[in-house]
């Protein structure tokens, strides 16, 4: 051990932060020192280090109660030694350092007993790249929901090693650096550091007879078509993620996600806000004045709305249940109908003379509040 660091401090958070602020702190600083984000800068590429280290203990519970406890202590290099698992009689130990950028920069090494037997596990499959893509659809359908074709481009499984990358009718073989385990051990003195295989980069296997068609690689660049599901309800502007529906991993990795930005074409008429449907309603003086009843749209049709008599300008009406649907909640919004009366802008002899003798009948001043 070379000392105790502070891992509070490191982030910036108190002794007493929860889950939330531990996290939220680590993004904030992440961003700040990545090395993409600062290429060539060494003290910004150890600075990362530093606050993913702390991050990788903070944020576990029970490496943060070791710690808290006095149990786990800072070493050389960002990495922390665990004397949890220590037992009279036993020379084990616990390597829980993290040499890794955020997505796994660099690879863990196991830190096994005195008497040098090294365990090492298999690296698993990397998993394939991510997917962007953007689709434009109707209001409708955006509130209704889809099923829409998207043709994407980019690493597909072979099709002709099913993604093994080993030549049909053969298959990859056991490494015989590693034996199959993935890793290769070294002896230090009364400790045994593993380290992936560099023979087969940690698969275990190696491919003796590659895919002619893939190169051993177990995927092919292709333009597709897939089928994706917007879902009802979504916004414009909203990203949705299809599992599975990205790159597809090397070697038989697991795919990666398909990612889609969702447009949502101007209605003519409609406009949402949230989960409601907007709509404006023009009505005429008498229909506004004497009441009446209009048939109006909705997004699953028509039906009537009673305008009673008096209606002012700018008044609401409220259609329980017709608006969007609402995701994360359940059931949908609601339609608001405002009301807007529309003043003729030419008129003929005879209505300029109706409207003359309806003003010598008026009864109430609506700017009298103006004159008190």
């Amino acid at each position: 051990m070379n000392g105790y660091k502070d891992y509070y401090s490191i982030l910036g958070v108190s002794k007493d932060a929860s889950q939330k602020e531990i996290r939220d702190a680590y993004r904030r600083l992440a961003r700040k020192y990545h090395p993409d984000a600062n290429p060539g800068n060494k003290e910004a590429e150890e600075k990362f280090k530093e606050i993913t280290e702390a991050y990788e203990v903070l944020s576990n519970p029970e490496k943060r109660k070791e710690y808290d406890e006095g149990r786990m202590f800072a070493g050389a290099g960002g990495r922390g030694f665990d004397f949890a698992g220590f037992r009279p009689g036993y020379r084990t130990y616990t390597f829980t350092g993290d040499l890794g950028d955020l997505g796994g920069l660099g690879d863990l090494f196991d830190l096994f007993s005195g008497f040098g037997a090294a365990t090492g596990r298999r690296r698993e499959a990397r998993k394939g790249r991510d997917i962007h893509a953007e689709v434009t659809i109707s209001f409708e359908d955006a509130i209704n929901g889809v099923t829409v074709p998207l043709t994407i481009s980019g690493r597909a499984v072979c099709s002709t090693c099913g993604g093994s990358g080993s030549r049909p009718g053969t298959l990859p073989k056991t490494c015989p650096t590693c034996g199959g385990r993935g890793t290769v051990s070294h002896d230090q003195g009364l400790f045994a550091f593993s380290r992936p295989c560099p023979a087969c980069g940690g698969r275990g296997t190696v491919i003796e007879n590659p895919c002619p068609t893939c190169g051993g690689t177990g995927a092919v660049d292709r333009v597709r078509t897939v089928k994706v599901k917007i879902p009802a309800g979504v916004k414009d502007g909203s990203k949705v993620r299809f599992a599975g529906k990205g790159e597809a991993g090397p070697l038989g990795g697991a795919p990666g996600d398909l990612y889609v930005t969702v447009h949502v074409k101007p209605h003519k008429y409609f406009k949402r806000s949230d989960g409601d449907i907007l709509l404006d309603l023009p009505l005429t003086f008498p229909e506004a004045a004497l009441g009446t009843t209009v048939e109006i749209p909705t997004i699953n049709g028509r039906v009537k709305l009673k305008i009673p008599a008096g209606t002012s300008d700018g008044k609401k009406f409220r259609l329980r249940g017709k608006g969007a649907p609402r995701p994360k909640g359940g059931g949908r919004g609601d339609m608001i109908v405002t009301a807007h009366v529309v003043v003729p802008q030419r008129l003929t002899p005879k209505e300029k003379e109706l409207i003359k003798q309806l003003k010598e009948l008026e009864r109430e001043n609506p700017r009298a509040f103006l004159e008190e």
